[in-house]
């Protein structure tokens, strides 16, 4: 019986550990980093994107919600790509880096106090298009943005409302979309659960 106990620890012992991803990078901290970076106080970021140092500051300490309309703002600001703010993919093979994208490489935003995460599907933003995966949790609300190119979205998941130009439109799983990404757009979770969307947008954007 003893040799049984003993085999059967040598056989859990070899049973490989549950892999832990590690936490996400949160875009207040990086925010701050390069306003460090660039010498520049929160009152000259303030001034330059149209916001209260107060508000600046609760976003640099992710205590406050952070509107895609305002990081794109910041990031042209800093003179980077809204892309720096997903952290570096790793995981990928050198050779196939340029065109896979494994699931567990995957480089991820979460927009602060938003509930909104976006996963990066392309394996970059060098070419014509990138491919999104946005998750929304419920109540999440993306706030009134636009910008150039186009855009088009499919729903795998959950409930989505979508507003272009002030009009909504009440998606559910299995529906799609698309749109000059030029006209004043929104998304938001209106269910209970999360919403999963997949997003194809040219150029690339983030």
């Amino acid at each position: 019986m003893q040799d049984g106990l003993v085999r059967q620890r040598k056989k859990q012992r070899r049973e490989p550990e549950r892999e832990v991803e590690p936490p996400e990078d949160l875009v207040g901290g990086q925010i701050r980093e390069l306003r460090k970076t660039k010498r520049l106080t929160l009152q000259e970021v303030a001034d330059a994107v149209g916001v209260s140092v107060g508000y600046l500051s609760q976003i640099e300490r992710n205590q406050s919600k952070l509107p895609i309309g305002v990081l794109r703002k910041i990031s042209d600001l800093f003179g980077v790509h809204i892309n720096w703010f997903f952290p570096p993919a790793d995981g990928n093979s050198p050779e196939e880096r340029d065109v896979v994208v494994r699931a567990k490489s995957r480089r991820k935003m979460s927009f602060t106090g938003l509930g909104i995460t976006e996963e990066l599907l392309s394996p970059n933003l060098a070419g014509p298009l990138e491919l999104l995966l946005s998750t929304l949790q419920p109540g999440a609300d993306s706030g009134d943005y636009s910008h150039g190119g186009s855009e088009a979205g499919y729903v795998i998941q959950g409930l989505l409302d979508l507003w272009v130009d002030g009009r909504l439109y009440q998606l559910r799983q299995g529906d799609s979309f698309a749109f000059e990404s030029a006209r004043v757009h929104r998304v938001s979770n209106p269910g209970r659960l999360p919403t999963r969307v997949i997003w194809v947008i040219t150029p690339p954007y983030y």
